[in-house]
């Protein structure tokens, strides 16, 4: 990797290969403020080429000049070698650049085969060549290694499937670059792989990829090269094999991976001691079938995390707590009482608060302000006879905009204006504002950068020692380990751990997950082995 005059660091491509997109000197602003500044990106053909940064680097904006959703200011963009500037998103497209975005964008009632052609279906005499169109999309899915039904709706598939539909509808069209845009936030490990496979297919036949993700370890398990953006520029450019994760981190951030996660196993057993009263406490709660035998407690100072696999019941169990789905049986007791909870409601009568994992589903609402979204579930206690007390309002959004660091131009402005960190802490502040005792969080950090994770975890952290009981989710073990007090371990819908203090590690929580609590697994010894190895091999050991 070299440095450039403006700090940017690029290192060289192979000779001979000549980028198919080349993006220099970028610049664009919004209402006065440079969004983009002096930003570079280039890519080869039959590449897959990582975009990474934290939400409000510039990685959408840049996806969105390239692809005519956006006019640029100042810079150029070279596509297979002659300069363009494309006036709307049809015109890339035609050009031959496709993206598929986070959210599905296929027509759900209409068939596979359908979606693929939409717009392009072959004809015959005149008419759509119906038969055509579905062997052309069962043998062009088919290459994806992909056997499914073509004239079923393409609604009643997965994710993972929807998403190689439009992958298969990019390929169709002539495609040359594809942009996947968090492509894979939705889907389990098994799916992602399926999607990774039709992605280097795409590779070898010469297409590029574009690849937009807070997923590290799929950036190293997919991408050959990746650009790092950070504060509307380009700042490193690099082989992947080139950067390892620390570098990739520190890069993005701009400061030491020791600011951002801090785990200290003594700090965490203090907690535990100081730790108050039992507030939320369940017993052998079920909710069949992704519920089956659950029990848990959280105290009021601590953060509880609790840790399993994707569709172990993490999100299931959170919305039993809550009031959102009913319980088959099992007792719930909230201040050592015991109660039902039947719907939200009476969750938030009693002092519970609950950030839902889906932010844009089930989250904010994007059409309405910071503001609104704020203040949107204790706007009741804000209200008299009907009218809302403006004074009242505009001082707790003031006061959370404040306390919680939320980066935005006016609370007036539509929060879909906003990155997904600051997102996020608008509905962290929405039930902040409600005054609760405990706080359900299901996985607070998805789909934000490590900067915004970063952020969230100090938030946690401060709500626990404020005396807040706090119940936590993450895919992340890092991310829970940073956080949590201890941790709850469940598998296929049932407790199999409970690990306090110095138990509560990546390893011993890996342990959990795999083998219950039948007893230490050879990966927690093999993993205590490398730490006394590392201790003994001393500081500036090897190469």
């Amino acid at each position: 990797m070299t440095h450039t005059g403006t700090g940017f660091q690029a290192t060289g491509r192979e000779p001979g290969q000549p980028p198919l997109l080349e993006m220099q000197d970028i610049q664009i602003s919004f209402g006065g403020v440079p969004a983009l500044r002096s930003a570079q990106l280039s890519v080869a053909a039959g590449e897959v080429h990582a975009l990474i940064g934290q939400n409000g680097a510039g990685k959408s904006t840049m996806i969105k000049i390239l692809t005519g959703a956006y006019r640029r200011a100042g810079g150029t963009v070279r596509f297979e070698g002659r300069e363009i500037d494309f006036r709307t998103p049809k015109e890339a497209r035609e050009a031959g650049i496709s993206t598929i975005y986070q959210e599905i964008n296929l027509v759900p009632f209409r068939s596979v085969a359908e979606n693929i052609f939409l717009g392009r279906e072959p004809r015959r005499f005149g008419l759509i060549d119906w038969r055509a169109v579905q062997q052309r999309a069962a043998a062009l899915l088919e290459s994806f290694g992909l056997q499914i039904d073509v004239k079923k709706p393409a609604g009643s598939y997965s994710t993972a499937i929807q998403q190689m539909v439009s992958l298969a509808r990019a390929v169709s069209s002539d495609a040359k670059m594809v942009i996947m845009d968090e492509s894979t936030s939705s889907l389990d490990e098994r799916e992602v792989e399926l999607l990774f496979n039709v992605v280097r297919k795409l590779r070898d036949d010469g297409r590029a990829v574009i690849f937009v993700s807070h997923r590290l370890d799929e950036l190293y398990a997919l991408c050959d090269r990746v650009t790092v953006m950070r504060d509307g520029q380009t700042v490193a450019q690099s082989a992947m094999a080139d950067m390892d994760k620390l570098q990739l981190v520190t890069t993005m951030l701009g400061r030491t991976l020791a600011a951002v996660v801090q785990d200290d196993t003594a700090a965490r057993e203090a907690n535990l001691a100081r730790r108050g009263a039992q507030t939320l406490s369940a017993k052998n709660l079920a909710a069949h079938p992704k519920v089956n035998d659950v029990s848990l407690d959280v105290h009021a100072g601590e953060a509880v995390g609790l840790a399993g696999l994707l569709g172990s019941g993490r999100t299931e169990t959170m919305r039993l707590l809550f009031g959102a789905d009913p319980a088959a049986h099992g007792a719930l007791e909230i201040d050592g009482k015991p109660v039902a909870l039947k719907s939200p409601q009476d969750a938030i009568a009693r002092g519970l608060a609950y950030l839902t994992e889906d932010r844009k589903l089930e989250g904010i609402v994007p059409e309405l302000s910071v503001r609104d979204n704020l203040t949107l579930v204790c706007l009741r206690t804000l209200s008299k006879h009907g009218i809302v007390d403006v004074k009242k309002q505009q001082e707790i959004v003031d006061r959370f905009i404040a306390s919680l660091g939320i980066k935005l131009r006016s609370p007036d402005q539509p929060i879909r204006e906003l990155s997904g960190g600051n997102q996020q802490k608008v509905l962290l502040a929405r039930w902040l504002a409600t005054q609760p005792r405990v706080l359900l969080l299901d996985e607070p950090t998805r789909g934000i950068d490590v900067g915004a994770k970063a952020d969230v975890a100090k938030i946690v952290r401060e709500l626990r020692d404020f005396g807040l009981a706090v119940l936590m989710s993450a895919s992340e073990l890092e991310e829970l380990t940073a956080v949590a007090d201890r941790a709850v371990v469940i598998r296929d819908g049932r407790t199999v751990a409970e690990l306090n203090g110095g138990e509560m590690n990546e390893a011993s929580i890996m342990d959990a997950i795999a083998y219950g609590s039948d007893g230490p697994s050879q990966l927690a010894e093999a993993v205590s082995a490398a730490h006394v190895d590392d201790a003994a091999e001393g500081p500036g050991h090897g190469a």
